[in-house]
């Protein structure tokens, strides 16, 4: 059976913090402000993942009260996602994701953070879709916070394999 998930992140925007996002640290003046390294298309990616899957959140795998994880790299936390799905007998089908940012622009930087989630999730990059939009000056998101969205398709990976062999 086929399954949906869908994730979602948002952290404040502070001095003295790199941004980092899919990965990929993003030269600007602020950065997000996390237990980790605050990177919310991660997050949002791993709490799909992990609701597709019946798996749970974010928050239960990986506690922000847990020292082990002050300040490491989301992209470990979806790596450690990625082997629970397996476990659980799933594979990836298709990832969509939307950052709501003012600043800074990343279209520059699409590729190369689809290419570091597809490494990470040894899944081609053609199945990631990355998208980036602002919130038109209403509230605070993209100016003073930086969310992030993911919808994912989980297939089980019996059927995945099935339909290899018939390509």
């Amino acid at each position: 059976m086929f399954k949906v998930g869908i994730g979602y992140d948002i952290h404040r925007l502070v001095r003295g913090r790199k941004l980092i996002l899919g990965g990929l640290h993003i030269p600007f003046k602020k950065g997000l402000l996390a237990h980790s390294d605050g990177d919310v298309l991660v997050h949002a990616l791993c709490d799909a993942l992990l609701g597709a899957a019946n798996l749970g959140d974010i928050g239960i795998h990986f506690p922000n009260s847990d020292k082990r994880y002050k300040g490491i790299s989301s992209l470990k936390l979806l790596e450690a996602v990625n082997r629970k799905l397996s476990k659980a007998g799933y594979k990836i089908g298709n990832i969509d994701s939307v950052l709501l940012m003012d600043q800074p622009k990343i279209n520059q930087f699409r590729q190369e953070i689809i290419g570091n989630l597809s490494a990470v999730l040894k899944i081609a990059p053609q199945a990631i879709s990355l998208k980036a939009t602002t919130n038109e000056g209403v509230g605070s998101i993209g100016s003073k916070a930086i969310a992030g969205y993911a919808v994912v398709l989980l297939e089980p990976r019996a059927q995945s394999e099935k339909r290899k062999t018939k390509t």
